[in-house]
């Protein structure tokens, strides 16, 4: 007994059904539907429940930077501030995953998988934005004490 494909009369596709559908190159132009290509996965987008932790720990974190720096709590005031400084920090990181993960880029930045050069002055330009802006929130926390 051979192990293989056979060949019998039984496998053998009903051609008098489909005489009236093939031509001899394959089937009729008229009787093919038009193909459709449909994405089986859904769209990637940050959802409520994955935004509303982040926005969460956002919203702690500035508040606990804000308010010894607008009232005086003493000297626990600059430890507070400092603490709610990495809170807002690692959220706007948290964020900023989530974020690329999804699929979105900064502004210059070319998405993932892409054959374009970023802007390496943008780059630059959020980068010094972002250590100027820490460094003031240093100093004025240093100047608590």
């Amino acid at each position: 007994m051979e192990a293989g494909p056979r060949d019998t009369d039984r496998d053998a596709p009903d051609t008098q059904h489909l005489a009236g559908r093939l031509s001899p190159d394959g089937p009729d132009e008229h009787d093919v539907a038009p193909e459709v290509e449909v994405e089986l996965r859904p769209a990637r987008r940050l959802r409520i429940w994955q935004l509303a932790p982040i926005v969460m720990l956002a919203a702690v974190g500035s508040l606990m930077f804000a308010f010894p720096l607008a009232f005086e709590f003493g000297g626990g005031g600059a430890v507070v501030a400092m603490l709610g400084l990495l809170i807002s920090c690692c959220a706007a990181g948290w964020g900023m995953m989530a974020a690329r993960r999804v699929g979105h880029t900064w502004p210059a930045l070319p998405a993932r998988g892409s054959n374009e050069r970023p802007d390496w002055r943008v780059a630059a330009l959020y980068a010094a934005v972002c250590t100027s802006l820490v460094a003031l929130a240093v100093w004025r926390v240093a100047r608590l004490r």
